[in-house]
């Protein structure tokens, strides 16, 4: 196999550049949510504005790019898989349902990345800085901040699951069995509604009894671990016995 090779060249350099990308997305996604919001919520105010202004802007760099590296990657991975094999194949498979279910998790998260965190944190920090320059807070900062968070803490959420089923695609076939039985189409329909509820519940609140959990890291943790559970159980009922 030579190494710029296709397909197999093609597959392992992206794949490589998939997972490096990843663990620095999925790892600062822990930072901001494990480390830094509690940090800021107590610390003084002096501090959390420098550190809005200055450390919060290059951390966010990251973060973003390393999400659309880990997107694009995701998408190359996903092409060649269909070029070589087909869609019938990699579609009707259990590989396909599982790895499916990761990338459209992974999917979701990086729209929440680019469409809903970044540009409310570039409120926040536009607010930050006019106050530091001796000028008006901008009045949207507050709920600027307040959506960033939900959306931040809802991909927290979801990349539990998605990090289990990105996992068990390749390393975990003992998990999963090819079945002919089952009414797949089901398992996308309770596949699409859970995610419309915890997107929804993010976005606009659909429902304050599912925001609250968000509010402290633990119940955020365990709702991830839940949702692995609840979509590995429909997964087997419905699609791969």
């Amino acid at each position: 196999m030579e190494i710029f090779g296709y397909p197999e060249g093609l597959d392992l350099l992206t794949r490589w550049i998939h997972i490096i990308a990843g663990i620095t997305w999925i790892g600062l996604l822990y930072y901001f949510n494990f480390v830094q919001a509690p940090f800021f919520a107590e610390t003084e105010a002096g501090v959390k504005s420098a550190a809005t202004r200055q450390l919060v802007p290059r951390a966010l760099a990251w973060f973003r790019y390393s999400a659309l590296v880990t997107f694009l990657a995701g998408v190359i991975l996903l092409l060649v898989r269909l070029d070589v094999f087909g869609a019938e194949q990699v579609f009707g498979s259990a590989y396909g349902f599982v790895v499916l279910t990761a990338g459209i998790l992974g999917t979701i998260m990086f729209i929440n990345v680019w469409a809903v965190i970044w540009p409310n944190q570039k409120i926040v920090i536009g607010s930050a800085q006019a106050v530091a320059g001796g000028g008006s807070a901008d009045p949207r900062a507050e709920g600027a901040t307040r959506r960033g968070m939900l959306a931040s803490r809802t991909n927290v959420v979801l990349s539990i699951p998605m990090v289990f089923f990105m996992a068990t695609s390749g390393h975990g076939g003992f998990l999963f069995r090819e079945s002919t039985s089952g009414e797949r189409w089901a398992y996308w329909l309770i596949f699409a509604g859970l995610l419309a509820l915890i997107e929804g519940n993010a976005l606009i609140g659909l429902t304050g009894a599912l925001k609250k959990p968000l509010e402290k890291v633990g119940p955020v943790i365990a709702s991830g671990f839940v949702l692995v559970v609840v979509l590995y159980v429909v997964l087997a009922v419905f699609a791969i016995l």
